[in-house]
């Protein structure tokens, strides 16, 4: 799915709900069920989503309206794959380790 957005540093709620092709009403649904989705709230109570958030958006849409999950199976999957991520930067840290131990020989 293209998302036809100009580069910014916050998009509203308007903004992102007509990218995704989806009501302003679910993205609020979302911010209440998936923890990685927390968008910054001005002094008003509005919406600022960040390149972050969304890219989270990005990856609950594909999960739930593309692939099909239900909110739960999108939560694991979700997770699970937050664990993956933590991982890799853990060995990546290592072989930094590793490289400048080898250098150092």
């Amino acid at each position: 799915m293209e998302i036809n957005l100009p580069e910014k540093l916050y998009y509203n709620i308007g903004e992102i709900s007509k990218a995704f092709n989806i009501k302003p009403s679910l993205l609020r649904f979302w911010e209440k069920e998936f923890e990685i989705l927390n968008p910054k709230k001005s002094s008003k109570g509005t919406r600022k989503y960040s390149s972050v958030d969304l890219k989270n958006i990005k990856l609950i849409y594909d999960l739930v309206k593309i692939k099909g999950f239900k909110i739960e199976g999108a939560k694991k999957k979700l997770e699970s794959s937050k664990d993956v991520v933590q991982v890799v930067k853990k060995l990546e840290k290592i072989k930094q380790k590793l490289i400048s131990i080898e250098k150092e020989l």
